[in-house]
């Protein structure tokens, strides 16, 4: 009896304090349940583990270059999935929080324009912000570098992907890439996701040209890398959109594969964490991973070398501006190398292309590059300006049944002027 007496007791006042709980909860939720609901929509296949699917273009990567190549590509009228191992789109601008972009300008006007410039003053504009006079030029290139919400740009950036029809993929990768006779099957892989693509074209926008190495595309690439950067705040609070946040090198930083970027990751925490016991200050803002500057370029149809880049070479195939100082990070910092006034380098449509590749083009830091060139073409509106044209030249290569460096240049030029982008012409 006294068990059964005590166990009596026992529930009851077990009840008791989930009686209590329950209204306490009940009471705190008026000041903090969510004041709004929204509904995901129920996904069809959501219980069905493989996936298989038909697409004319597949951009591999969602970061700087990445999302426009998609973005353009749907507005090309091609069917587009874009696949990013991350929570969202925008890559060095969101998740790395360079949200910063530069340049847009040169000289004293605009040379990059496009997509990467709509989502970047659109974002701007709804965050309250300032764009910089490009009439202007400025004593230091930095100074026109755009301040931009990062989280308005990447919920901006999968509004145009919806918009334009592209479907996004999170949390997977590819695992395999098998040639096909009109394309490509894509296997990636994400948490209880397997994804099967067939698809006619491929835009590696991966930053190491991950896809171009895995068919066994040749890939350029230093023993010694720049270092990347980790970002934070200590102290004060960090304001989108308004100021630049406290830098800290990582040196050996490497974005390889899942194991180095796992190590610069530690590493850069871990320092931030002995940063804040040091200064006795409050961490107010971290990115969640490191912004990797330098791993893998493709060797392509054109490389385009350190003196193309500083003479302003315009490439006969040229279809986009690129605009930055040759800005080499090393152990002992950067000095920027200002390019001479009235130097505006461009960009080869040949320097996207693997060499001896089909159906398949690369935008961003993999193009096909030497280390000094590369250090100023890897910025984001050089990137953007490529992934726009990657976007145009592999959705006219998928509606021609052709590959990207076979179509017509003119063909590329008309598209990327409708859609808002500014072509190098030879005076």
């Amino acid at each position: 009896m006294t068990n059964s007496s005590n166990h009596n007791d026992n529930s009851a006042n077990r009840r008791g304090f989930l009686h209590q709980s329950v209204l306490g909860t009940a009471v705190a939720g008026m000041t903090i349940a969510s004041n709004s609901h929204v509904t995901a929509q129920t996904l069809a296949d959501a219980g069905e583990p493989e996936i298989t699917q038909t697409v004319d273009v597949l951009v591999v990567g969602g970061g700087t270059a990445g999302h426009v190549a998609a973005i353009q590509a749907g507005r090309a009228g091609a069917k587009t999935l874009i696949v990013e191992r991350n929570s969202q789109l925008g890559g060095t601008t969101t998740t790395g929080g360079v949200a910063f972009p530069g340049l847009f300008d040169a000289w004293g006007k605009q040379v990059i324009a496009g997509i990467g410039w709509e989502l970047v003053k659109e974002s701007v504009e709804l965050d309250g912000g300032t764009l910089p006079n490009f009439a202007k030029v400025p004593q230091r290139h930095w100074q026109n570098q755009v301040y931009t919400n990062q989280f308005l740009y990447a919920i901006l950036a999968e509004q145009k992907c919806a918009e334009a029809g592209v479907e996004i993929a999170y949390y997977e990768f590819p695992q395999t890439v098998t040639e096909t006779d009109d394309g490509w099957q894509v296997d990636c892989v994400g948490f209880g996701t397997r994804r099967r693509v067939q698809c006619k074209q491929i835009i590696d926008c991966t930053g190491g040209a991950e896809v171009v190495g895995m068919v066994g595309l040749p890939r350029l690439r230093e023993e010694e890398r720049q270092p990347g950067s980790y970002l934070f705040m200590l102290g004060k609070e960090h304001e989108p959109g308004r100021n630049q946040i406290n830098r800290l090198y990582v040196h050996g930083a490497d974005s390889t594969n899942s194991r180095t970027a796992t190590e610069a990751n530690l590493t850069g925490r871990k320092a931030i964490l002995e940063r804040v016991r040091q200064k006795k200050q409050r961490l107010m803002h971290m990115q969640p991973e490191t912004g990797f500057r330098e791993t893998y370029r493709i060797e392509g149809e054109t490389v385009i070398t350190v003196n193309d880049y500083t003479s302003g070479r315009v490439f006969d195939d040229a279809i986009s501006y690129a605009f930055y100082p040759v800005d080499l990070h090393t152990k002992s910092g950067v000095r920027p190398k200002p390019l001479k006034r009235g130097t505006v380098p461009t960009i080869a449509l040949s320097a996207l292309i693997p060499k001896g590749s089909r159906n398949i083009i690369v935008a961003g830091r993999c193009v096909s590059s030497d280390r000094l060139a590369n250090s100023g073409l890897r910025v984001q509106a050089s990137c953007m300006g490529m992934g726009q044209a990657a976007g145009v030249a592999a959705s006219l290569a998928a509606k021609a049944g052709s590959t990207p460096l076979e179509v017509p240049l003119p063909e590329i030029h008309a598209m990327l002027r409708e859609h808002g982008q500014i072509i190098p012409g030879k005076a």
